[in-house]
């Protein structure tokens, strides 16, 4: 029991800082004209999959934390909602990505108990990871800014005005598209081959 403790301490240590380092380098956080396509949400699922819910709930803090971060004149998109509401920018930012982390060990426990492969359960986890980072995050955006001038311009120039949904859909993009089989395959790819490695230990 006191080996596992360490271990998972040992983990934990690891896989907060490699989301460290992707966040302040090129790796974690592709500027695009719009969202940032974030890789950052590989280890926060690998992390919730191979030790714990737990797990994904404190890296998934660590991942938003480096979120709001950004928000600080380095994503000229976080800049703009920080300017208009800082309360409002730390909860589009951090509970939506400690949610996400959280929910990925849940549903990932979950799915593993009927997954008679043991290999399937890994690849939900990733793609839900992936698809929970961005519901909760553009959910908490939507209830927190759609009603700001900056967001209703950006519906205007780059929709025409369209509802809500149909604004999400749009504004997601090719952020959704990449970031999700990422997720899907690279979380579930690592995440497997790891606890194989952890079990021979």
């Amino acid at each position: 029991m006191k080996n596992k403790k360490t271990l998972e301490m040992v983990q934990m240590a690891v896989l907060i800082a490699i989301i460290l380092v992707m966040a302040f380098t090129s790796i974690g956080y592709i500027r695009t004209a719009g969202l940032s396509i974030s890789s950052i949400t590989i280890p926060v699922v690998i992390g919730a999959m191979i030790i714990g819910p737990k797990a994904g709930l404190i890296l998934g803090t660590v991942f938003g934390l480096t979120s709001f971060y950004q928000c600080f004149g380095l994503d000229p998109f976080g800049a703009t909602l920080l300017s208009i509401n800082p309360f409002l920018t730390f909860l589009v930012c951090i509970p939506t990505r400690a949610l996400m982390g959280w929910l990925v060990g849940v549903i990932f426990n979950a799915v593993k108990k009927i997954d008679k492969t043991k290999i399937v359960c890994y690849f939900v986890g990733g793609l839900m990871g992936a698809f929970l980072n961005t519901l909760f995050f553009m959910g908490m955006l939507i209830l927190c800014f759609w009603n700001t001038e900056y967001m209703q311009g950006l519906n205007t120039s780059l929709f025409g005005g369209v509802n809500p949904l149909a604004f999400v859909f749009g504004f997601v993009g090719i952020n959704g598209l990449l970031e999700m089989p990422a997720a899907c395959i690279g979380g579930g790819v690592i995440s497997k081959a790891l606890n194989k490695a952890f079990k021979n230990m």
